[in-house]
């Protein structure tokens, strides 16, 4: 189900607890809600549909994928970039990034994954952790 976008910062802010195997419709309605935003959207956190839990989805090989707790254990190459944020007014904002993450994440049915993400993709990876963590640009 698509969800309204939350923009206060102060809920924005908080810090997502870790998913859980009951979240699985959280991740369906995440899913749902970028999908209705593709035009302008290429990632999502929870946060940003009201729901502070550790799950992201984002744009991935031509579709989208969704990860739930995931962590970056591994960076190289940072860089400075300037991003937007469907959840913060305003134009773009300056933050760091890294060519190269590692992360480690869990499947809907709780299956540990692990893969080096490259280019865009990290950086947008990247945007979204840092939401779980309560951080924004």
């Amino acid at each position: 189900m698509v969800k309204e976008l939350i923009h206060d910062p102060v809920l924005l802010g908080i810090p997502g607890e870790a998913a859980t195997k009951a979240d699985g419709q959280i991740a369906r309605d995440l899913m749902d809600t970028l999908v209705f935003h593709k035009e302008t959207c290429v990632g999502m956190a929870a946060n940003m549909i009201g729901v502070q839990k550790r799950i992201i989805a984002f744009v991935h090989d031509g579709g989208y994928m969704t990860m739930l707790n995931p962590e970056i254990i591994k960076k190289s190459g940072p860089y400075e970039t300037e991003e937007g944020c469907l959840s913060l007014l305003g134009g773009p904002r300056k933050c760091r990034r890294y060519q190269s993450i590692k992360v480690r994440w869990q499947t809907e049915e709780f299956g540990v994954r692990i893969k080096t993400f490259t280019g865009f993709e990290a950086q947008i990876i990247q945007h979204e952790v840092d939401h779980c963590n309560g951080v924004l640009i």
